[in-house]
């Protein structure tokens, strides 16, 4: 029995060092929630740039075109934020 006692304290010992090893995990940063929607908008800034920047007036739709965009990149916005909470 004395034995068994003995023992004890490095049994404790091993116990508190694998409890307080820190683990090791990815550092990546997590995956993207959605990513469909951010590439959306990227392509709608995008293409808000070339509506901006182009010389076509595309029929009298570019500034409609241009205030859709904006719209509804502040819907996705708002999506997003939305997500976060």
């Amino acid at each position: 029995m004395k034995k068994a006692f003995q023992s004890l304290p490095w049994i404790a010992l091993m116990v508190l060092a694998l409890v307080s090893t820190p683990r090791s995990g990815s550092t990546a940063p997590p995956p993207e929630r959605h990513p469909h929607i951010r590439g959306a908008m990227q392509e709608l800034r995008e293409a808000r740039r070339e509506l901006e920047t182009g010389a076509h007036d595309f029929c009298g739709r570019r500034v409609q075109a241009i205030r859709e965009i904006d719209a509804t990149l502040e819907q996705l916005r708002l999506a997003l934020d939305c997500d976060r909470r």
